[in-house]
């Protein structure tokens, strides 16, 4: 059961941990649950606690954010769609940051910052819409960046001038800006990764493992070393499938 009404305790390091993590709107409190949002994320949290030596307490509401978590559910009544429990403050902090991540990153929080940064901009010179497009892509390239943790999954790298935003389908083939902006539709792989994902070279499979063309020489393989699969939600592998599709093509 949690602490109702919270306590000092409980109540300050509730919001600490909130503030913290991107949650600074303090919404109230309602039968031990504080409840907080976000200016920038997605998505509104509870926190709560057994008492000022723990358990812990998250309850989510986002859908796609509790899908990406796909973090084991507490049985413990509470608002929200689910509740996690932890045992310990800091098991909870890495959670809520990657909870505001997932925020600040989900359809269609990118759209919606698109939208805002771009409304009245002119778009009737190539020059103007280039200039639009490069809003976009920076867009893009930043809630990337907060999706996979600023690291390249497959290699571990985290030197940011060696990532890259990399279009499954690509930009100019997308339907539309919500398409072009979701961060299903896009992976952060290291410059060499991004070259040849771009070129088909390469592509993955639902495993998140990579796939070589044949077209690509022994020892353009060998040098695209790699460490880990990428852990693919459905929608990356939705589109990877298309992806896969046109590396066929061009081999």
């Amino acid at each position: 059961m949690v602490e109702f009404p919270q306590s000092f305790v409980v109540r300050e390091e509730c919001q600490k941990v909130a503030f913290q993590n991107g949650f600074r709107r303090v919404l109230g409190e309602e039968a031990g649950w504080g409840c907080f949002a976000s200016t920038t994320a997605q998505g509104i949290i509870h926190l709560a606690a057994a008492g000022p030596a723990g358990s812990w307490y998250l309850a989510l509401e986002h859908r796609g954010i509790i899908q990406e978590l796909n973090y084991a559910a507490s049985e413990i009544p509470g608002p929200g769609q689910v509740r996690l429990a932890f045992d310990t403050l800091g098991e909870l902090y890495p959670v809520l940051r990657r909870v505001y991540e997932l925020g600040v990153s989900l359809p269609d929080a990118p759209l919606r910052e698109f939208q805002e940064r771009i409304a009245g901009m002119p778009r009737s010179t190539e020059a103007e819409r280039l200039v639009v497009q490069r809003i976009g892509q920076e867009i893009f390239r930043t809630r990337l960046l907060d999706y996979w943790q600023g690291r390249c999954p497959l290699t571990g790298i985290t030197d940011r001038p060696l990532l890259r935003a990399s279009h499954i389908i690509p930009w100019a083939d997308c339907e539309n800006d919500a398409e072009r902006l979701n961060v299903h539709n896009g992976l952060l792989l290291s410059a060499l990764w991004d070259a040849a994902f771009d070129r088909a070279l390469v592509t993955f499979n639902d495993m998140g493992e990579p796939e070589f063309s044949g077209i690509l020489s022994e020892e353009g393989k060998a040098e695209l070393r790699w460490r880990s699969r990428i852990l693919l939600s459905g929608e990356h592998c939705r589109r990877l499938l298309l992806h896969r599709e046109r590396m066929c093509v061009l081999t």
